[in-house]
């Protein structure tokens, strides 16, 4: 039965009269098709932790009558009402739902299957793999909004079995799993424009990956907090943090042996260094000589780096350089050639914006407006769900380009629209 403490907020006061232990409740939360752990739930109760999936809200509406902002209120004794539970839903199937209703059904058995060992086997290890291999294919290609929060419980669930007692054979895998998934929100905190908690996450997923003895992690996550600090307008630091992961990833020989001089070549461009520059673009082209893949590489979408995101490096990096608009307009060309097919493995809507972009930079350059206009027009369309951080910067430098190429009156709808369009950045789903 849950103690009898006094309930910071509605939520727990109403497990409280259920006369339930919380353990009980996450059963119950199961059965409904939710998935939810008992130190999320306690976290949710206490009033310590307020995001919330769109499948928790529905889910916790459902077993306690009230809507999830009600139930995270802090809780008033002599303002407590009287609440039944909500009956749940008869579960029937309708044309349109089909896919919800697996989803909720595949939630109920990885919930099961994890709750039903006392320590982690091979089955219930393959299926937080699962889970942590899905958001990393997923990142690339679908709006933030749709998965931070699976990721974030994902997070949750790998950072409560670390806390609980394992086998001690499960604990490299699980903290090379808590790694990528910080990695992963570390990303998710820049595209949200935090660089502050994008960096804290960085530094807990490095020290997962110092657990894990994993030097692929290691330069992985070195190439985010470069990617993170060249974003908000740190190069010198963006060039430190991959000059940092540079001996990792030669012990690795992943694709990050790539990713980082890339990174490092288009901090250099924003400084104004070309030489800088040439050079770690050649480096990272001559590390595809020595790339293996490694077992984060084999996670795929953000866990790996392929030829595709060089290209839209390399032209992102060359649009800062006034002496290298050919190279830029060719690399820029390839990569948004390299970005049409939205169904290959490695498109990424916010790499191929960026590649767009780069392009408009050197078109302008080349006082081609009108063709910048057209290469930045499928950029300017993206819906708000897509405008992240990054893309919304790389929209932003086109404005800058407008700017100082001397024609600035020719290109004022451009600058309007670039306008309009930075005005309105990513949104997520409510709290």
């Amino acid at each position: 039965m849950a103690g009898r403490y006094a309930p910071k907020t509605v939520l727990a006061h109403l497990i409280q009269r259920r006369n339930q232990t919380y353990s009980e409740i996450v059963a119950e939360f199961v059965e409904l098709g939710g998935t939810i752990t008992e130190r999320h739930l306690r976290r949710l109760a206490s009033g310590e932790r307020a995001g919330t999936t769109p499948q928790t809200r529905r889910t916790l509406q459902r077993m306690f009558g009230k809507p999830v902002e009600e139930l995270l209120a802090p809780y008033v004794a002599e303002q407590a009402a009287q609440v039944v539970p909500a009956p749940a839903a008869s579960g029937r199937i309708t044309t349109g739902n089909e896919m919800e209703v697996l989803d909720m059904a595949a939630s109920r058995a990885r919930a099961f299957a994890l709750a039903a060992q006392s320590g982690l086997g091979s089955e219930a290890m393959e299926q937080v793999y699962d889970d942590v291999r899905h958001a990393a294919q997923a990142y690339p290609q679908r709006p933030l909004p749709e998965i931070l929060g699976q990721l974030v419980e994902t997070q949750d669930l790998v950072f409560g079995l670390l806390e609980s007692r394992q086998r001690p054979e499960n604990h490299r895998q699980l903290y090379f799993l808590a790694g990528v998934t910080g990695g992963l929100l570390a990303k998710a905190s820049h595209d949200l424009g935090n660089p502050h908690a994008a960096l804290t996450q960085a530094r807990t997923a490095f020290l997962c990956a110092d657990n894990a003895d994993h030097h692929g992690l290691r330069a992985w996550v070195r190439g985010l907090q470069s990617l993170v600090s060249y974003w908000a307008g740190n190069p010198h630091d963006s060039v430190r943090y991959a000059q940092l992961g540079a001996g990792y990833a030669e012990q690795a020989n992943s694709t990050t042996s790539v990713w980082l001089p890339v990174s490092e070549a288009r901090a250099w461009a924003a400084l104004g260094n070309p030489e800088a520059t040439r050079a770690a673009l050649e480096r990272a082209e001559e590390a595809w000589n020595s790339v293996r893949n490694d077992d984060l590489d084999d996670m795929g979408g953000l866990c790996t780096f392929g030829r595709n995101r060089q290209l839209y490096y390399a032209a992102d990096a060359l649009a800062w350089l006034p002496g290298e608009v050919e190279q830029a307009q060719r690399y820029s060309s390839q990569a948004v050639d390299a970005y049409t097919d939205q169904n290959h493995p490695e498109w990424a809507f916010g790499d191929a914006a960026g590649s767009h972009a780069a392009m408009a930079i050197t078109r302008i350059a080349s006082g081609e407006l009108d063709g910048a206009a057209d290469a930045l027009a499928p950029v300017l369309t993206l819906p708000t769900e897509r405008r992240i951080n990054g893309v919304v910067h790389s929209a932003r430098r086109v404005h800058q380009a407008l700017r100082q190429s001397g024609r600035a009156e020719d290109a004022r709808e451009l600058q309007e629209e670039i306008e309009v369009f930075t005005r309105t950045p990513m949104q997520t789903y409510p709290r």
